[in-house]
């Protein structure tokens, strides 16, 4: 069983306007969209609504709005995306309006989603997806905003505080999903930070003690390392936004992780991780040309590292294995 994941994909503003307009303009290479495809199942965080209706979340100190036109959906279903989180700080930015779009145009291409529902119970569901006779549960939180979270009666995303602690409904999720596979995926801690803050830390060893066989966050827009079964931010996969000099978000990752085929206590462990190095050119994806490739492979190998990871290199791919 092999899983895809990919971080932050942001199809609104710029990159929207661009599907609207040239809606057979490719956003990701062929190269990008054949390694996802290597997978039996891709997850990734949509970081925007799929929708034409909707006006921007009333929040005076927000500054960003993502939403992505309906054949975003199409983009994603052509990528091989099996799922998507929607538990983060965009899913809301166009209101409930925009939201229900989003939940319709996701189903309508096939697409399974978590992280966010009509209201608090279904936010809080997980997603559990069959592969090859392999069951795959994903489990999505957000740690940010609050006033995004769904409530008994109102829309929203699957919130926690998780800088307070890991709440119990979350941990007892965990536990009880009882699949081959549990992927908890958190959008969780500040944006633009080279290394997971403490409460990002701490929550995700609460997430793998409840059960979780990998963990798979994302929020600081760059990529962070890997520690045991725990990779602490993916970084992003497409957008718009301006490039940190320093940090480089716009050299990414595109994530394969291989489960073994033998099961322990009734799991299946993640053995091997493969690291696919990106270029985000604005509005595109596409493989890392040679110096770029230079760029994230050190930086990864030192964020791995500070964990006492070793990362090898084999076929131009950055390889962890457990």
């Amino acid at each position: 069983m092999k899983l895809a994941l990919a971080g932050d994909t942001m199809l609104g503003r710029n990159v929207g306007r661009q599907l609207a307009a040239f809606p057979d303009e490719p956003l990701f290479t062929d190269e990008v969209v054949a390694a996802a495809r290597e997978a039996d199942l891709f997850v990734l965080n949509l970081e925007c609504a799929i929708s034409a209706r909707g006006t921007p979340w009333p929040d005076p100190f927000k500054r960003f709005f993502f939403r992505a036109p309906p054949v975003a959906a199409e983009v994603l279903r052509d990528l091989g995306v099996g799922c998507v989180t929607l538990a983060n700080n965009h899913a809301l930015d166009f209101g409930p309006d925009a939201l229900a779009d989003t939940f319709r145009h996701l189903s309508a291409a096939g697409i399974a989603r978590v992280g966010a529902g009509h209201d608090r119970k279904e936010a809080r569901e997980p997603a559990v997806l069959h592969r090859g006779g392999t069951a795959v549960g994903i489990v999505a939180v957000a740690d940010h905003p609050a006033d995004f979270a769904a409530g008994p009666d109102r829309p929203g995303t699957a919130y926690a505080d998780l800088a307070a602690g890991v709440p119990r409904w979350l941990l007892d999720g965990i536990a009880g999903l009882g699949t081959d596979i549990t992927v908890v995926t958190p959008h969780w801690g500040p944006n633009m930070v080279a290394r997971p803050v403490p409460h990002v830390r701490a929550a995700a060893g609460a997430f793998r003690g409840a059960g979780a066989t990998l963990v798979a966050g994302h929020s600081a827009h760059v990529f962070h390392g890997v520690q045991d079964h725990v990779l602490y931010d993916l970084g992003d996969f497409v957008d718009d936004y301006a490039t940190d000099r320093r940090l480089r978000n716009d050299l990414g990752l595109l994530f394969l992780v291989t489960f073994g085929d033998g099961a322990v206590d009734g799991r299946h462990r993640p053995v091997r991780l493969e690291a696919v190095p990106l270029a985000l050119d604005p509005c595109r994806t596409r493989m890392a040309e040679p110096e770029e490739h230079r760029w994230t492979a050190r930086r990864f190998r030192r964020a791995c590292a500070a964990f006492g990871t070793e990362v090898t290199e084999e076929g131009g791919r950055l390889v962890v294995t457990w």
